[in-house]
């Protein structure tokens, strides 16, 4: 009798623990450890075109990318007024912020102002086609948009966060803590 309820109690914590696996690992986007590919965007900042280049930005110390389903939607626009609040931290650690969309790209120039604030870029991604490269598109209506995931990105390329999570209420702090991380460690 003893020995089941262990087995049970056991079987249990397993079962728990592989409940819990698929909310961590449900989306494949490209893990820590692993190399960003390179890409350069059309994108917009403060409302005006620009072109926002993975491997130039990178030179000037780690990059916060986040990919978002599409501009103007509710949790698009929470999670970009909370990269806005914290873009100046994220500023004074040498980081640079960047948003990535292949949701309505026609209207990224205008949410760069409005609901970026004007604090960071924002780059339309048409096809999501670097979505794809970096592992982080969802389905919607037949489209393939970028899905809701944060990498930080060192300037060595290498892949310091990789966090996908539909909610926008920790993506700011996941990427937060690990550029932290990244510049208490050098």
């Amino acid at each position: 009798m003893k020995t089941t309820n262990k087995f049970v109690r056991r079987l249990a914590l397993l079962l728990a623990a592989g409940a819990m696996l698929p909310v961590m690992t449900a989306f494949a986007a490209l893990p820590q450890g692993a190399t960003a590919p390179q890409f350069t965007l059309t994108a917009a900042l403060a409302g005006k075109p620009t072109t926002f280049d993975l491997g130039q930005a990178l030179r000037r110390g780690p990059v916060v990318l986040y990919f978002f389903p599409a501009a103007f939607t509710a949790g698009c626009t929470i999670e970009a007024h909370r990269f806005a609040e914290a873009t100046p931290k994220f500023e004074k650690l040498g980081a640079t912020v960047v948003g990535v969309t292949a949701g309505n790209i026609e209207r990224v120039e205008e949410f760069s102002s409005a609901e970026c604030r004007d604090k960071f870029a924002v780059a339309a991604d048409p096809g999501a086609k670097v979505a794809a490269k970096f592992d982080a598109t969802m389905q919607a209506d037949g489209k393939t948009l970028s899905n809701r995931t944060s990498f930080v990105i060192a300037p060595d390329g290498k892949i310091l966060l990789s966090y996908t999570d539909r909610s926008p209420e920790k993506h700011v702090q996941m990427a937060m803590d690990a550029v932290k991380a990244y510049t208490a460690g050098r």
